[in-house]
């Protein structure tokens, strides 16, 4: 079965999916499953270097109180999910677009969503910088990489004009916001769904499949 995951590294609503897919998965063990990352970047107009994370939840939300009561609501959900969440320790809000294409390059060799995990915990988590090719080289070394591998990769433009397509194929298919799922390229799911939600399309994926493998006698 595959799953393409929609998603940007800098949507909370992203990672709080992202562990209640795995949840989900934990409750269907054995699934042959490939899980692959498809860049969407909900800023794409973003500046290279981001922007200051109060200018940037003034300009989204319209003001400090409503990015206050946004912020509550995604740390209330975090903390039921059992997931950290630093959110004061962000300063910046990046650009995502890099990170997105280290994705891709770990991707290559089968480090793809490994590296999504840990790039969502650098944000999330620590509050860092994930448009810096540092905090990404340093993470990807965190996953088993070569660091300066990906440095180099970074800086030759490595995986550039996949995610830009990649990223416009979203958009011509309609999506306007992330994370969304989609099982098998038939069926999709949006939003940060309780587990419980993907139960129906990961037990319909493997029927798929299975009628799919099943030779057709007479």
């Amino acid at each position: 079965m595959l799953i393409e995951t929609f998603a940007d590294l800098i949507c909370p609503w992203c990672y709080i999916g992202k562990g209640r897919l795995a949840r989900a998965l934990d409750l269907r063990p054995g699934i042959p499953l490939e899980i692959r990352w498809q860049p969407f970047q909900l800023n794409p107009d973003m500046p290279p270097g981001g922007m200051a994370r109060s200018d940037y939840l003034a300009l989204k939300f319209g003001g400090a109180e409503r990015a206050r009561q946004i912020h509550r609501m995604v740390e209330e959900t975090a903390e039921r999910d059992g997931l950290p969440l630093a959110l004061d320790r962000i300063r910046r809000t990046p650009n995502s677009f890099d990170a997105h294409r280290a994705i891709r390059i770990a991707a290559q060799s089968g480090h793809g969503n490994v590296m999504a995990d840990a790039l969502f915990a650098a944000y999330f988590v620590q509050g860092l910088d994930i448009s810096d090719h540092e905090v990404l080289a340093a993470v990807a070394v965190g996953v088993g990489l070569n660091g300066d591998a990906m440095k180099a990769s970074l800086a030759a433009g490595t995986e550039s004009a996949a995610v830009q397509s990649a990223d416009a194929l979203a958009r011509h298919m309609g999506l306007q916001a992330v994370p969304c799922y989609i099982f098998n390229r038939r069926y999709a799911l949006s939003g940060a769904q309780e587990p419980a939600s993907f139960l129906p399309l990961l037990d319909l994926g493997v029927v798929e499949s299975a009628n799919a493998s099943t030779p057709v006698s007479g």
